[in-house]
């Protein structure tokens, strides 16, 4: 068998238990037919969750894509190709990093409107996440001001849904790419994640229906990172 797997995620981001297939196995690394769990890319952390085979319980302590497949390494080997599974997603930590990520399409969205900024690097966690801008002049009562235009879209709502797009056409269209340098070559066809009236983005990562689930986003602290660069840290609460 092909070890190509299903990325479940990728159209159903509240996916949180399914029944897989091992079809490779190597140690304390498994190949699945099919995923719910986010393998860590784009500034997105890896999912946690369990396998169950049986009686026996593995921990899933991270998911890495290398070379082009999707690998979940577990806390102990044990797993052979063939076995039948239950995977168990740890939900309230994904949905934590789906509203945080939507919370960074938005503010980057803002932003990039208000100030014509790009964006240089994000990473997204559970208690903080932060994302880098390449502005010159920023104090903290200006991002704080679209920190609160923020929550005020947040607090009215707004649905977000995905698609997909041929990367030609993609490439002809402003703001799709807000993040620098970061489109693979070998992708011709690119997901887009849209959020109604606000922003659209090529994205590979999974996000809440609403805006309203995000809750409210609370700036934590702005960083200098030299000329340039801004790095502001946030959470969702």
């Amino acid at each position: 068998s092909t070890s190509k797997t299903e990325l479940l995620f990728l159209d159903d981001g509240y996916l949180r238990e399914i029944n897989a297939m091992v079809i490779e196995a190597k140690d304390d690394n498994v190949i699945l037919d099919k995923t719910i769990f986010y393998f860590h890319s784009g500034g997105q952390p890896a999912d946690t969750g369990k396998i169950i085979n049986g009686k026996e319980e593995y921990n899933i302590i991270d998911v890495r894509k290398i070379d082009g497949k999707i690998w979940h390494k577990l806390d102990r080997p044990g797993l052979i190709a063939g076995s039948n599974v239950e995977c168990q997603l740890d939900w309230e930590r994904r949905y934590k990093l789906m509203r945080s990520h939507t919370a960074i399409h938005l503010i980057c969205a803002l932003l990039e409107a208000g100030e014509n900024v790009m964006i240089t690097g994000n990473q997204i966690g559970e208690d903080k996440t932060r994302v880098d801008f390449d502005l010159e002049k920023c104090d903290r009562e200006k991002i704080t001001g679209y920190i609160d235009r923020a929550n005020h879209i947040i607090e009215n709502g707004g649905k977000i849904r995905h698609y997909s797009m041929a990367r030609e056409e993609a490439l002809k269209m402003h703001g799709l790419f807000k993040l620098k340098n970061v489109l693979p070559k070998s992708l011709d066809v690119l997901r887009i994640v849209e959020i109604e009236n606000v922003d659209r983005q090529a994205d590979g990562g999974t996000h809440v229906h609403d805006l309203r689930e995000i809750g409210k986003i609370e700036l934590l602290k702005i960083d200098n990172k030299g000329k340039n660069n801004r790095r502001v840290y946030f959470k969702v609460v």
